[in-house]
Order: structure tokens, then sequence, then C-alpha cells
């Protein structure tokens, strides 16, 4: 029963990693034109996206460089990336323990790698779910910069096309599951998404993502009332 369950969920795997990858191509494209546009040489753009490979932190990067603050752009950067400290630890197993699979794993470590490996039971198939992801969307977005480089310019503004909401959807769909099923996570990112519109319109680029951490707040509110509650 196990073996035919495995087998059943290959397909979904396949396509749903698949469809991630189709639209991290846009996405990357999208990036290498917007980078471009913003005055960054193309062997700039082409390297950012192969050495950090931090895709909405890259967005944000350039936002911020942009509207001349590179200072704010690489602290929000790190800051923004902070939480794969976390996600190591929960992949340590699954990224291996020789110094050269824990170097590269971490630099293929994404959201998307980390959702589906963990959605895996321990052992080789987590780790070949997270590899596979890891590779696939490292080839994908580096894919997508230098067709943004190169085409960007005929192209024009990629936002005309909804290619700038392509990443945010696929985020937004590994992410209906924990919004469904657990109510604090639901509102520490309504919380979140409500303060990063409303700061919006009055903050440069990238500082509205950063000021969303602020939902994590919402965490002690229930815990605070609790404690001011009579026994």
């Amino acid at each position: 029963m196990r073996t035919a369950e495995r087998t059943m969920r290959v397909p979904t795997v396949v396509r749903d990693v698949g469809a991630i990858a189709v639209a991290m191509v846009a996405v990357g494209a999208s990036f290498g034109a917007i980078s471009v546009a913003s005055g960054i040489p193309a062997w700039a753009t082409i390297a950012f996206s192969t050495i950090v490979f931090a895709g909405g932190a890259q967005f944000m990067a350039v936002g911020l460089v942009a509207a001349g603050s590179p200072i704010a752009a690489v602290f929000a950067g790190l800051l923004l990336n902070a939480r794969h400290l976390p996600f190591g630890l929960a992949l340590g197993d699954a990224i291996g323990q020789r110094w050269r699979d824990r170097l590269i794993g971490s630099h293929l470590m994404t959201d998307e790698a980390t959702a589906f490996a963990l959605a895996q039971p321990d052992g080789p198939a987590r780790r070949r779910a997270f590899w596979t992801v890891g590779v696939v969307l490292f080839l994908s977005w580096n894919l997508g910069t230098i067709l943004g480089v190169l085409f960007g310019n005929g192209v024009g503004d990629p936002a005309r096309f909804g290619l700038d909401a392509a990443f945010p959807a696929g985020l937004l769909a590994l992410l209906l599951p924990a919004l469904r099923d657990d109510p604090a996570t639901r509102k520490v990112a309504l919380v979140g998404a409500a303060v990063a519109v409303l700061v919006t319109p009055v903050l440069p680029a990238g500082l509205p993502v950063l000021l969303a951490l602020t939902g994590l707040a919402a965490l002690a509110l229930p815990r605070r009332n609790r404690e001011q509650q009579p026994c």
C-alpha cells in the first residue's frame, strides 16, 4: 500500500515542480529585465542570480540599489534570508553530512525546496526531493535571468504581462495549506500583509517587506491576553 501511495504521488510532485520551474523562468526573466533597466550591468545581473540566488531578495536589492541605498539592500537581504537558518536546522540530514554537500545545499536552499523536502518522510525521499527541487529551480532561475537580460529591452516592462506576480503567486500556493489549517499562521500573514500594504506608498522599495515581519507580533497577543486573564 505504501509503495502504491508513493507511486501515486510521483506524478503530482513532478507536475508541481514543473509548474514552479516554469514560473521561476518567467520571474527570473522579469528580474533580469528589471535589473538591466535599473542600470545594473548585464554581467552583474547574471552573476547576482548565480552567486546569490535569492529570488525575492534580489528584486528588493535591485529596487534599493536603484533608489540609492546599497547598504540598505545588503542589510535587507541578510535579514530577509535569515529564515534559512531554521531551514538548515530542519534539513540537515536531507542536505547531507559532507562539507561539500552542505556548502552546495545551503546555496540551493529555497522556500520551495524546503517545502517539498519537508513534505516527504525522513530518509532518501526527503533528500531526493530537496536536491531535485533545488537544482531544477536554480537552473530555471538563472535561465530566466539570462533571457531577461537578452530580451528585456525588447519586451519592455515585464509588469505589463503580470510576470512580477508569478513568483508571489507560487509562494502563496505553497502557503495556502498552512494558511487554511493553522489560525496562528493565518493571523501572522494577514497582519504582515496589512502592514506592508499600508507603508508601501511612503517607503522605498523593499522596506515594506521587512516591516511585514511585524506580523510575528500577532503570535504574542493571545499569549499576553491569556496571562492577563484571572485564574
